[in-house]
Formats: C-alpha cells, sequence, structure tokens
C-alpha cells in the first residue's frame, strides 16, 4: 500500500522558514516522480515543486523559485521542501505527490501525480 506521510507544517512568521518533508513507502521510490502541491482556501490547486530522477530534473513554480528547494532520499524514500522568505500568501496545505515514471515538468506541469498524501498545513502569520 502506497503511503505519503507529510509534516513540518505549522505557523511562521513572514520571512521566516519551514523544511517540510514527506516519508514515502509502499512503491520503489526511484520509479516516481515526487513532489509538492499546495491549496490555499477559495483557490485552486497549485503546483510548488518537483523532482524526478529519471529523466533527472527539477522544476519549481515561479512564485516560489529562489525561495524553495526540493530534495529526496532514494535511501530514506524521503523527499523534503525547504521554503525560505516565506510570505502570507504560501499560506496553504501543502500535499505530497508521486507519479509512476513522471519527470519532474510532468509532474508539476502536466499534474500527472498517482498518489496524494493528507497534506500539513502552512500558516505565514504575524
Amino acid at each position: 500500500e502506497v503511503q505519503l506521510v507529510e509534516s513540518g507544517g505549522g505557523l511562521v512568521t513572514p520571512g521566516g522558514s519551514l523544511r517540510l518533508s514527506c516519508a514515502a513507502s509502499g512503491f520503489s521510490f526511484d520509479e516516481y516522480g515526487i513532489g509538492w502541491f499546495r491549496q490555499a482556501p477559495g483557490k485552486k490547486r497549485e503546483a510548488v515543486a518537483c523532482i524526478s530522477t529519471a529523466p533527472t530534473g527539477r522544476y519549481y513554480a515561479s512564485s516560489v523559485s529562489g525561495r524553495a528547494t526540493i530534495s529526496s532520499d532514494n535511501a530514506k524514500n524521503t523527499a523534503d521542501l525547504q521554503m525560505n522568505n516565506l510570505r502570507p500568501e504560501d499560506t496553504a496545505v501543502y500535499y505530497c505527490v508521486i507519479g509512476k515514471g513522471a519527470s519532474s515538468s510532468d509532474l508539476c506541469v502536466f499534474e500527472g501525480a498517482d498518489y496524494w498524501g493528507q497534506g500539513t498545513q502552512v500558516t505565514v502569520s504575524s
């Protein structure tokens, strides 16, 4: 059974940082692209960042480019999203997603996810 468990969300003041983690199990990690999406209340779901190893690549949404770094550890079956200089508009539920055989752009641009985690809340507020 595929499981994606997010952690690391919380309340942070503007300009602060958070590191979100996704613990994955139940599948061959290196066969999947992995990424992060988010959805704020009343807003459309949007891709944040995605990473793939076959082919190798990273994708970042323009809204977080320069402030976010996605990484993955195939040995630990984890994927992290480091977010810096957080803004109130980054407030959302963040979801870990995976797509079998998906490149970073397949996953983020074309939303080719096969599985979604339950999400973790990130709130940026003073």
